[in-house]
């Protein structure tokens, strides 16, 4: 098939790392070189025949972190691959030009909000480390904060080998107090937790809270109760970060480990700068907004209840998707 809305090349795949990992993907996420093969041919020929879809890459690194991230669903991909780039299209200043070197992302990388500790843990797993406290409310906006998030996660869900580990998330709480809860409001956090979980592609395999000030015990119970009892399960809080239950060796020198953080920060950059021009790029992928709902494009709560398929826009006899069905879309 001749792509049309392709911005990058539909590669041949070849599986280059480890058996390790060849054996992880086949038992854990139902990949062989059969059923990806399989999936790329049909997400590739799904996406040149979706209407709403104007420009999408095709090449077989960006599908399989959806595809692993899903279990090779592919439904649940196509889905989920289509409100990925509605997001990026609908809220431009926070998901579009996700430059690391803008004023602002720079300062809150250098100053460590969040970055990747350098070393894998015995799992062979990546480390996010966060450091909130250091983002000022009175420089930053919520834009701000979804935007370096977004720098850094995409970096992240580029490298295949995390695309089949999954993550480790770790924070410290340390200056984090009541105002902060003015950064979104309760819709807007809501619709955030709902999306991300949803829509990006990671598989998040431990999550560790330390150092969280005691008023904002309500704020965190309202955060667990917007997440699935998957991840939940996965969360563990503790009053101080000498207590965590993870290797503290790979924690920055100043939080019990051994690697300065300054040092860790540095090395951070150099991946950030590495993906940064194919990131940048990516702000080509579009969608045709007019085909969806209101809801869709805000990404409501009530809109992830049901299928994209059911958007038809100003045209009511357009019955193209996953599954060729028609389901219009409430709007909440």
């Amino acid at each position: 098939m001749k792509n049309t809305k392709a911005i990058t090349k539909a590669d041949a795949y070849r599986f280059t790392l480890s058996d390790e990992l060849r054996l992880i993907a086949k038992e854990e996420l139902r990949e062989t070189q059969a059923t990806r093969d399989h999936a790329l041919q049909m997400l590739r020929e799904w996406a040149e025949k979706n209407p709403r879809i104007v420009k999408i890459r095709m090449d077989a690194n960006f599908f399989l972190k959806f595809l692993r991230a899903k279990k090779f669903q592919i439904p649940v991909v196509q889905e989920n691959i289509e409100r990925y780039v509605l997001l990026k299209n609908a809220f431009e200043g926070a998901f579009k030009n996700l430059d690391c070197r803008l004023p602002k992302m720079a300062k809150l990388i250098d100053q460590g909000y969040m970055f990747a500790l350098p070393e894998r843990d015995r799992e062979g797993r990546r480390v996010i480390f966060y450091r909130p406290g250091v983002f000022d409310l009175r420089e930053y906006s919520n834009a701000d904060m979804l935007k370096i998030h977004g720098i850094c996660y995409e970096t992240l869900m580029a490298n295949e080998e995390n695309q089949i580990r999954g993550y480790v998330h770790a924070g410290v709480g340390t200056g984090i107090g009541l105002p902060y809860l003015t950064l979104f409001t309760i819709k807007e956090a809501v619709r955030i937790a709902k999306n991300g979980e949803k829509i990006l592609p990671m598989r998040h395999r431990e999550m560790y809270g330390c150092n969280i000030n005691p008023a904002m015990k309500v704020a965190v119970d309202f955060g667990m109760s917007l997440i699935s009892q998957k991840l939940r399960n996965r969360i563990r809080l503790y009053t101080d970060i000498k207590d965590i239950e993870m290797e503290k060796r790979l924690l920055p020198k100043e939080y019990g480990g051994e690697m300065p953080m300054a040092e860790m920060i540095r090395l951070w950059k150099v991946e950030l700068e590495a993906y940064r021009d194919r990131l940048l790029a990516d702000d080509e992928m579009s969608v045709n907004l007019s085909m969806y709902s209101d809801a869709a494009k805000e990404g409501s709560v009530g809109s992830l209840k049901e299928p994209l398929n059911g958007c038809t826009g100003a045209s009511d006899n357009s019955t193209y998707g996953l599954a060729g069905s028609f389901r219009k879309l409430e709007v909440d």
